[in-house]
């Protein structure tokens, strides 16, 4: 009983600690202006796509009507795609001269699907050898033109200002590669129990402007869905060749430039862009199933971040469920926390909020799922078997 009491005010605690924290992280959390001055410089955004004909219009749209940029390109990589993506996107295009749409080369050994098309992206950009075997580009050689890259999912779709936004916030603070968070959109029970925990996970246990300054590599926010990276920055650390392995690429390129002396941070993207990653069960079980294994660095991590998380966010609330006071106060600090991080991040609030238990076991089970299959290899993505 003693040691029953212990987790819960244990667990209590930590729940009421992690709601400061995320308080005071929405406090300093980096917002882009709302109506930023003209972008001089040439900006590339680099669109990686894999069968998403369903999808991909808004998206295309959405970029070629971006204001405030005086040079901006637009590079759509079609990725092996059978579902007639390439023929959405010339329609979409209708001709824009500020658009090219390439076709992608088959996957060399050893690199994940979405490493190797955004590394033949950038290949056309600024200096980095395109070849599966080569080396690293030349050191004397520089981009001709400072040169900003913009990675965006297939299914981001943005605001007018947002590249401008983006990039004006990327100069303005000194970094080398900015991650502005897109708005979750949620809308079955599965997502709407998932899909939060993205943004209220790292806001809850990062101090966001102290790993700002920080040149550790694992204290890295980062979000592939919108990626602004200055070019000379990715050259310097070595592009998505030096992560072509990793399934989470995105952290690994924000980890890169971290390791090559660049500056990496999160932004509030909420008003810049929007997302549906996955739309209902199926989809988001698959989705979190590729990757979950690696998220935590090995079983022994994943194991004590779950730990951590059910001591936390699920004991206290079955306390509760048993007339324990301290248990109460644990759950609504909790719901709480995710209050705050949804309403900021123009989430759904309530009741969603006091689901948090069972979202925090949700994730627990996709994350076991996703280990499972890893061990067993039956991981596939986008139809490819792992590297």
């Amino acid at each position: 009983m003693r040691l029953g009491r212990a987790l819960v005010a244990t667990g209590s605690l930590l729940a009421a600690a992690g709601t400061a924290h995320a308080w005071v992280n929405l406090r300093r959390l980096r917002v882009p202006p709302a109506d930023p001055p003209p972008v001089a410089e040439r900006v590339t955004v680099l669109i990686p796509a894999r069968n998403e004909a369903h999808r991909i219009a808004p998206t295309v749209r959405s970029v070629l009507d971006q204001l405030g940029l005086s040079d901006l390109r637009v590079e759509v990589l079609d990725d092996a795609s059978s579902d007639g993506t390439a023929d959405v996107v010339r329609r979409v295009a209708g001709g824009d001269p500020r658009l090219s749409l390439r076709t992608g080369s088959p996957v060399p050994d050893g690199w994940w699907g979405k490493t190797w098309a955004c590394h033949q992206l950038a290949a056309g950009v600024v200096d980095v050898d395109v070849e599966a075997g080569g080396g690293a580009p030349a050191a004397n050689v520089a981009p001709a033109v400072r040169t900003v890259l913009v990675f965006l999912d297939a299914d981001v779709v943005l605001a007018p200002h947002a590249v401008a936004s983006a990039v004006s916030l990327l100069r303005w603070s000194g970094l080398d590669l900015l991650s502005p968070w897109p708005r979750q959109v949620a809308t079955t029970a599965a997502e709407r129990l998932v899909q939060p925990l993205q943004q209220w996970s790292w806001l809850t246990t990062l101090p966001v402007r102290v790993a700002e300054r920080s040149s550790r590599p694992s204290t890295v926010a980062v979000n592939g869905q919108f990626l602004v990276v200055d070019a000379a920055a990715y050259r310097r650390a070595g592009g998505h060749r030096a992560v072509h392995g990793d399934v989470l690429d995105d952290i690994g390129l924000a980890r890169a430039v971290r390791i090559s002396g660049g500056r990496t941070s999160v932004a509030d993207g909420t008003s810049l862009a929007s997302c549906r990653m996955y739309d209902g069960w199926p989809a988001l079980r698959e989705g979190y199933g590729k990757s979950l294994w690696s998220a935590f660095g090995s079983p022994a991590g994943a194991a004590a971040v779950l730990a951590g998380l059910g001591i936390a966010y699920v004991v206290p609330p079955v306390a509760a469920l048993g007339g324990s006071r301290v248990g109460l106060a644990g759950y609504l600090a909790a719901v709480a926390g995710r209050a705050l991080v949804a309403r900021r991040v123009r989430g759904r609030v309530w009741p969603d909020s006091l689901a948090h238990p069972a979202s925090v076991g949700l994730l627990g089970v996709l994350t076991v799922t996703s280990l499972r299959a890893r061990r067993c290899g039956t991981i596939r993505v986008a139809g490819r078997p792992l590297p």
